[in-house]
């Protein structure tokens, strides 16, 4: 089964941060209020396009008239925005020259370790990551970063240990509790993961992997009617989650309706033709 974790980037800096430095009486009105509104779309403020926050990113950076560590939070903000466009070359360009500009920058660590993650160089990722944490003990999102990093890696044990440190940091943080789950899951810690599951719902998830992840623990628990409902919340979520759908087709399967069944496991095999062997290691399938 593809592992379902979520990804903690760090927040956009405030614009105050941008601010230092700014020589307002040095400019006319027009620069003035130019330079402004890079800050503010560099910033991601008003819901800024991604094409016009790396636009105004670099702008604010080309200027050179920000402080340090304005052009370190500029380069950062812009390595985000390129890693969101799955442009992580680019991204990872932009947070080398942040933590150039300031080593002791956490937030561009945990957002290089981001990209290098999404890449695949998970030991790179890993790299990145410890140096968040020892920057800052108590960031939670890089251990949950670093817990997707250990996934990947197939490393359970620790990325469940990184998900409970995330978990004791930040008690309302959607993606550990979700991760944690789906950590769970893969250990056969059915029950654990399913307390998981319910409690990144109740902090306000409307995740398709949380609800594809707790539609397998009830299907495993043979809840098939839960797993019915949960697969159908992730399926209007992400209409073509073939682990959603083939899921839902076996709990159908064991309800009795073999025709809707069949019908959900080879629209999954339409999509992902080898859906069936993620599904093998827990004793389910559809033979």
């Amino acid at each position: 089964m593809k592992s379902r974790f979520s990804i903690a980037e760090g927040g956009m800096a405030l614009v105050v941060l941008l601010l230092v430095g700014l020589p307002v009486a040095a400019q006319n009105s027009k620069s003035k209020d130019s330079y402004l509104s890079n800050i503010e779309s560099c910033n991601g403020t008003d819901a800024t396009p991604l094409d016009a926050r790396i636009g105004a990113c670099t702008a604010f950076i080309e200027t050179r008239q920000g402080s340090t560590t304005a052009l370190a939070i500029a380069h950062n903000n812009r390595g985000n925005v390129y890693t969101a466009k799955g442009d992580y070359d680019r991204a990872i360009r932009d947070f080398d020259q942040s933590i150039a500009l300031n080593p002791t920058y956490a937030k561009a660590f945990n957002n290089r370790g981001v990209a290098y993650l999404r890449k695949g160089e998970y030991e790179l990722a890993i790299q990145d990551l410890n140096d968040a944490i020892k920057l800052d003990p108590g960031y939670g999102a890089a251990f949950v970063n670093r817990a997707g990093a250990y996934l990947k890696k197939k490393d359970h044990q620790r990325a469940e240990r990184d998900y409970d440190e995330a978990i004791r940091l930040q008690p309302d943080s959607q993606a550990a509790w979700s991760g944690r789950c789906w950590t769970r899951v893969v250990l056969g810690a059915w029950q654990a993961a399913l307390e998981d599951c319910d409690r990144a719902l109740q902090s306000g998830s409307t995740s398709a992997a949380v609800y594809d992840s707790r539609g397998l623990i009830h299907l495993k628990m043979g809840e098939f009617a839960a797993a019915i409902d949960d697969y159908n919340s992730a399926l209007r979520a992400a209409p073509e989650l073939a682990s959603a759908l083939f899921g839902r087709g076996l709990a159908k399967s064991k309800q009795g309706d073999a025709s809707g069944g069949g019908a959900d496991i080879s629209a999954a095999k339409t999509i992902q033709r080898n859906i069936a062997d993620e599904f093998a290691p827990y004793g389910l399938g559809d033979e």
